[in-house]
This record gives structure tokens, C-alpha cells and sequence, in this order.
């Protein structure tokens, strides 16, 4: 579609104001049509969910947009084109993400690769040699811009490579690849989804996993440590009914441990890119690996949220997350006007949103 530079402009204040993120943005554009008319409903709505509300300053936003054309990136819009397919299927897909390179590149088959930032010799060996492999049999491969193992996979994947970073887009990080970064922004894809200048922290981290496993039809993890951010966006491919692949180790390797763990619990063992590549060549959005179910969702129409009156869900919720679908069956409400009840609760302040569609009040 063709946004108006008015509408592109708006949507990017909207999605910088306090307490909007993925899930609210949608649902804003959704109810109001446009993003400028749910910046005008923004005070209302923050009103009944019992917080007084400031959108972001359209100044800040010019800036913004100013550090983005220096850095020579280009913004894309959720319902535009060329954003990737599969990442729009998430919940969470990012509503506007910045980009340098070679945008045709997320449009192609992708698989994700990650793994261990202190991996063996071996493994970033062997993660380059599946990366090239994959690159070569027509894949995309995702990866974090990390050290290790996604430095290695994007080294061997050049130029068809999508890096995923979990800071602005004129920002490096870590600043070793340097030079890793910038090749890849210039011969292959380069994502953000942060501001430009932000300096990466430990909670944008997650954030960027799910836009590593998101545009994949699976994710591979070469070597990983449990609770390891690797093991990470594997759950979050999983949620989302991708592969799950893993290489298996040594059981006498700690760095080993969390692949033979993914397999243990339903991630598909490989051993060759000819695995992969026979594995994901076939997908047709039914994986077989069983690593986990996918999450829950309450799919409702534009139509029905735009009529919507907001349900009094207040009492059902805690800090402790429970599913937005379970409290939909609790209260008896139609699934749209508890969806709104949470969005004024959401742009109070009052609400977080956690993984696999689970809400709870902010501590």
C-alpha cells in the first residue's frame, strides 16, 4: 500500500508514545483508521484506563526521521509489500521496523541460525559451512549479528543474509563487527527495529529474537548453553509453528547442552545442510518437530474491535500473566471489548504484555 507522508509520519509517533507497543498499535489502527486519529484518542482512552496521557512530540519524531535518512536507511510499515510474510503472521511483529541493503532478501525462503556467543572452534566452523551451504540451495539466512555462531553464519551466508540487530540501525553492536555490520548492510539486509541511536540493552535483546526466528520458516541452533537467549528464539519459532532444528554435541560440552536439550524435548536433530534444506524445502506450515505447541490466539475481525464497548476485566487480572483468551472465557465478554478493556489499561500504563498472548497487571 501508499501511505501519505502525513500517515507515515503519524504512524511512527504513534508507535514511539508511552505504553504503545506491537499489539496496541494494531489494535489503535484498527478501532480509529488512521494514526493520526488514535493519537487524538490516545488522552481519552489513557483517561478510562486511569492514567492522564502525553503522546510523543511530533519534534521528536522529525529528528527522529532525520537520524534515519543520515544513517541512509528507510523505514517499513507493517502492511506495506515488501515486509517479510511470515513475520506479519506474529502477533508481536514489529509495526515499523528501519532497514539498509537489500530489502528482496526477506522475501525469499529464510532460516534462522543462532547459537553460542563463546562457541567452540568447531561450531563456528561448522555454522559457516551450513550457512553457505543454505545460501547456496536459495535460503536467506537470519541471524543476530552476534559473536559466535552468528557471525560465523552470516560470514558464510554472504551477501544473502539478513542481520538482525537489537539496537538503532546507525548504532554497532558488539563493536568488534564493525566492519562485519556495515558489509552486511551494504551487501546483504540489515534490520532494526529500535530507534535510530539506541544503544542496545538486555530486555531488546528478546525483542530482536523474535524478529530473527519471525520472517524463517525454522530456526536452527548450532551450539547453546541452557536459558541461553539461542534456546530463546527457538521457543519463540516454535510458538509461532516453525522448525525447531538442532545439531546435536557432546554431552561433555556445557556449550552442547542446550541443543541435545531442543531434541530431547521435539527439535528436529541435523546433522547436514541437506537436512535442513530437505526439511524446510517441504514446509507447509505443519513442523515436525514438537518441541512446544503453538500459542494460543483469539483471532477477531477489524469490524467487530472498531463497535466495540470495553469490558470491566479489571478484577480478573493480577500481577501473574494469564492468557488474554482465558480471560475472555472468565468474564462471559465478547473477545473484542475485553481487548479493548486491556488496550486503556495498556496506554495507562496499568497493563503489560508478556509472550504467548498472556497479560497482567504492571507491578
Amino acid at each position: 500500500m501508499s501511505l501519505s507522508q502525513e500517515e507515515a509520519f503519524a504512524r511512527i509517533r504513534l508507535l514511539r508514545s508511552p505504553n504503545i507497543g506491537p499489539v496496541s498499535y494494531r489494535q489503535l489502527l484498527r478501532r480509529f483508521g488512521t494514526a493520526e486519529a488514535a493519537i487524538k484518542a490516545l488522552p481519552d482512552l489513557a483517561q478510562r484506563g486511569g492514567a492522564p496521557y502525553r503522546a510523543a512530540s511530533p519534534e521528536g519524531i522529525a529528528e527522529e526521521i532525520s537520524q534515519v535518512r543520515r544513517a541512509k536507511a528507510r523505514y517499513l510499515f507493517h502492511d506495506q509489500p515488501d515486509y517479510p510474510a511470515l513475520l506479519a503472521e506474529l502477533d508481536s511483529a514489529p509495526p515499523i521496523l528501519t532497514w539498509r541493503g537489500d530489502l528482496s532478501l526477506a522475501s525469499r525462503p529464510c532460516v534462522a541460525m543462532v547459537g553460542a556467543r563463546n562457541a567452540s572452534a568447531a561450531a563456528i566452523k561448522l555454522a559457516r559451512d551450513f550457512a553457505s551451504a543454505l545460501s547456496q540451495a536459495g535460503f536467506t539466512v537470519v541471524s543476530g549479528l552476534a559473536r559466535g555462531i552468528d557471525g560465523a553464519a552470516h560470514r558464510g551466508a554472504l551477501p544473502a543474509t539478513i542481520g538482525v540487530i537489537a539496537s538503532g540501525i546507525d548504532v554497532t553492536y558488539p563493536p568488534e563487527h564493525a566492519e562485519l555490520q556495515e558489509e552486511v548492510a551494504s551487501r546483504g539486509l540489515l534490520i532494526a527495529e529500535q530507534m535510530p541511536g539506541t544503544e542496545p540493552r538486555g530486555r531488546h535483546f528478546p525483542s530482536r529474537n523474535r524478529i530473527i526466528a519471525g520472517p524463517a520458516s525454522g530456526t536452527l541452533v548450532v551450539e547453546a548453553a541452557p536459558k541461553s537467549g539461542s534456546l530463546i528464539t527457538a521457543r519463540l519459532a516454535a510458538e509461532a509453528g516453525r522448525e525447531v532444528m538442532a545439531i546435536p554435541g557432546s554431552p561433555l560440552d556445557g556449550r552442547a547442552t542446550g541443543c541435545n536439550q531442543l531434541i530431547r524435548d521435539g527439535a528436529v536433530l541435523v546433522q547436514a545442510p541437506e537436512d535442513v534444506i530437505e526439511l524446510l524445502s517441504g514446509f507447509d506450515g505443519t513442523p515436525r518437530s514438537t518441541f512446544r505447541e503453538a500459542a494460543p490466539a483469539y483471532i477477531f475481525g477489524d469490524d467487530e474491535l472498531a463497535d466495540a464497548e470495553p469490558a470491566d476485566v479489571s478484577a480478573l487480572l493480577t500481577t501473574a500473566p494469564v492468557a488474554v483468551d482465558e480471560l475472555i472465557r472468565q468474564s462471559g465478554e465478547a473477545a473484542a471489548a475485553v481487548q479493548l478493556a486491556l488496550l486503556e489499561l495498556e496506554i495507562a500504563g496499568r497493563l503489560v504484555r508478556h509472550a504467548g498472548g498472556r497479560v497482567s497487571l504492571a507491578a
